[in-house]
């Protein structure tokens, strides 16, 4: 398995230039967050029937699934770990108050389709192919890599 290090290094390959790595600081925290909303917005019923906790913004398919995800980032850094589980946090806590006003799956969609138009906007800019064409595991690189470059200690 690589390690974190590796990952950004292959990751950053394909992120040089300035405006695609600002597009990718917005746009990267806006994908994991509408896909977040979008899990949530999946009847977890047999979730909240099984644990009855009366707590929404954990009983749902997508506190589930970043389980999962936080596994594969404590196997990489237990620091890059606590900050996405943060971030996921804030993702879900959120992503619940915005689904009590609004369609939460219609808003998940909307941010979705337009983050990823950035996305490739910005590779078109670099003129290099996204990193998960490669391999799909750098969908879950993104994040932090930007938690790195955003909220790191180290100076460039």
């Amino acid at each position: 398995m690589r390690t974190l290090e590796q990952w950004f290094a292959e990751y950053a390959v394909s992120h040089q230039n300035p405006k695609n790595k600002a597009i990718h600081y917005i746009c990267v925290p806006a994908i994991y967050f509408s896909i977040v909303g979008l899990l949530m917005s999946i009847p977890s019923g047999i979730i909240a029937n099984t644990l009855n906790l009366n707590l929404p913004v954990i009983e749902n398919w997508a506190f589930v699934i970043l389980l999962f995800v936080l596994i594969f980032y404590i196997r990489l850094s237990i620091t890059m770990a606590v900050k996405i589980a943060i971030f996921s946090g804030i993702c879900l806590v959120v992503n619940y108050y915005i689904g009590q006003i609004f369609p939460l799956w219609i808003f998940s969609i909307g941010v979705f389709v337009i983050a990823w138009i950035g996305q490739f906007y910005g590779h078109n800019i670099e003129g290099k192919k996204p990193s998960f064409l490669k391999d799909l595991q750098f969908l879950l690189i993104g994040p932090a890599w930007v938690a790195e470059n955003l909220f790191s200690r180290k100076q460039p």
